[in-house]
């Protein structure tokens, strides 16, 4: 699976991608998804809570959030929960957030980017 890692930020924080090119898809760290929209210091603390409170998401949690390949804090690869565009959307379905309309947003033109490469790259 030839990925391109990529780290973009939103709103002063950093946020993982990677590039899948053979399934032609973005992956998003799913722990700095959640960082960012909750400000929470522990995102995996959170994402159990956000577990416990929507069994649904929780029933198709390894569907929605597969392991993929990304860059560390530490500088190694490792796997880490990641979700495409929809599964992000789903994600931030179960956040109770302010900036939730602003990374639907922000992930919205990352996908304009991909499917329509006239946009301009403002991600």
């Amino acid at each position: 699976m030839p990925n391109e890692s990529i780290i973009k930020v939103f709103d002063g924080k950093n946020v993982r991608v990677v590039w899948n090119e053979e399934e032609e898809k973005y992956y998003f760290s799913v722990a700095d998804i959640v960082q960012v929209l909750t400000d929470t210091v522990n995102p995996r603390d959170y994402i159990k809570k956000m577990l416990r409170r929507d069994p649904e998401l929780k029933s198709k949690w390894g569907t929605i959030c597969p392991p993929v390949e990304m860059l560390a804090p530490d500088g190694k690869h490792r796997k880490t929960q990641a979700a495409d565009l929809e599964g992000i959307f789903r994600i931030i379905q179960s956040v109770p957030s302010k900036k939730a309309e602003p990374i639907k947003q922000w992930n919205a033109a990352l996908g304009a980017r991909l499917y329509h490469p006239s946009v301009p790259a403002t991600i």
